[in-house]
């Protein structure tokens, strides 16, 4: 693994540049995975997301649209 860069020296720059790193990373991250790069989970992260699947499968009527959770989240109807 490299060496993370000084975290100081990073939080030092002003936000747009802060944010193009975070950006950078973000899409790095993004392509990494899409080149088949994983994240290993812990047994209680797979365990919540296993039980989370099951309750989607048992009862998928209970779920909301993504659009209507958006609206509700946004104050809009």
């Amino acid at each position: 693994m490299m060496p993370i860069p000084d975290l100081d020296s990073l939080l030092n720059l002003d936000i747009e540049t802060r944010l193009g790193v975070v950006q950078r990373l973000w899409a790095s991250i993004v392509e990494d995975t899409r080149g088949g790069a994983t994240l290993a989970l812990r047994s209680k992260e797979r365990e919540l997301l296993d039980a989370r699947l099951k309750e989607d499968d048992d009862d998928p009527d209970a779920a909301i649209r993504w659009a209507e959770a958006r609206n509700a989240l946004l104050g809009e109807r």
